[in-house]
C-alpha cells in the first residue's frame, strides 16, 4: 500500500530543499504514518489501519466506531 493515511488521506508532498547558497533541489515531505492495530468490539475482531498521527487524535476524539463507519461510507474495505 502507498504512503497514504486511510483516515485523512494525507500523501507525500513535493517541495524544495534550499541550501545555504540558496540552490533549490526537489525533495519529498512524507506524512508521519503509523501502522496500528485496534480492537473493534462491535465486530469482535482486530483492525489494522495505516494512519497519520493526526488521524490517531481523530480516533481518540470521535471513537473508532464512527471513524470506521465513515471509511466504509467512502467505500474502503475494512
Amino acid at each position: 500500500m502507498a504512503r497514504v493515511c486511510q483516515v485523512t488521506g494525507k500523501k507525500p508532498m513535493v517541495g524544495h530543499k534550499v541550501s545555504h547558497s540558496n540552490i533549490k533541489t526537489l525533495r519529498r515531505f512524507l506524512p508521519n504514518l503509523q501502522t496500528k492495530r485496534f480492537y473493534f468490539p462491535e465486530e469482535d475482531r482486530w483492525i489494522v489501519l495505516k494512519l497519520s498521527s493526526e488521524a490517531l487524535r481523530t480516533i481518540n476524539k470521535n471513537g473508532l466506531a464512527s471513524v470506521v463507519k465513515e471509511l466504509r461510507a467512502k467505500g474502503q474495505k475494512i
